[in-house]
């Protein structure tokens, strides 16, 4: 049993450090947001610090996850996503993957608010496909709009932005790779061996 409890609680310190890099939050940010000291929040990302309900819940909660997908509690066997809505960077983020790292999964709801270009850069890799309304993007040079249906897939190290064209809300899908990972791959056919 204690060799479970020390194995679930050293998977935490992986867990938070990929949760705060896929957010693109600093440990200053974070010992904002929660009030846990800076070097606690370092130290029990490296795993030199055990974790503890008191420091665990703020951090789910600055996280927008569940305590249970933090420490990585065995599934239930409902295999449902339920939603818990964030607002981050003024739109609504519903997270529609549960794992850590890796490509992330996420549905935005963009505001008519979101109108004042502010491009940003971070390391990641993003692809983005348009439900409803009609999204600006602007990356680097470009300045476009996508309409629904429409797509666009870009490396986050090139400045970019993204917000309402028009002045209707706008959802959107997102897959993001923290590490540069592309959301998906053009597969090439096979090329036929030559008929002899």
């Amino acid at each position: 049993m204690d060799g479970d409890l020390n194995q679930a609680l050293g998977a935490v310190a992986p867990r938070l450090r990929a949760l705060r890099h896929q957010r693109g939050t600093t440990l200053t940010d974070l010992s904002i947001e929660t009030g846990i000291s800076v070097s606690t929040l370092s130290r029990l990302e490296s795993g030199a610090r055990r974790p503890t309900l008191e420091l665990l819940l703020p951090l789910a909660r600055a996280h927008g996850v569940t305590l249970d997908e933090l420490v990585g509690a065995p599934p239930t066997g409902d295999p449902r996503i339920h939603l818990r809505p964030v607002t981050r960077h003024g739109m609504t983020v519903l997270p529609l993957t549960r794992r850590v790292g890796g490509i992330q999964a996420f549905k935005l709801i963009i505001p008519i608010s979101r109108r004042e270009p502010d491009p940003k850069t971070h390391d990641g890799y993003d692809w983005l496909y348009v439900l409803n309304g009609r999204l600006r993007l602007l990356l680097g040079e470009h300045d476009l709009v996508l309409a629904p249906g429409e797509a666009a897939e870009f490396d986050t190290r090139v400045p970019h932005w993204f917000g309402v064209a028009e002045d209707q809300p706008v959802e959107i899908l997102s897959l993001f790779g923290q590490q540069g990972e592309r959301a998906h791959l053009r597969a090439r056919p096979k090329t036929p061996p030559a008929s002899e």
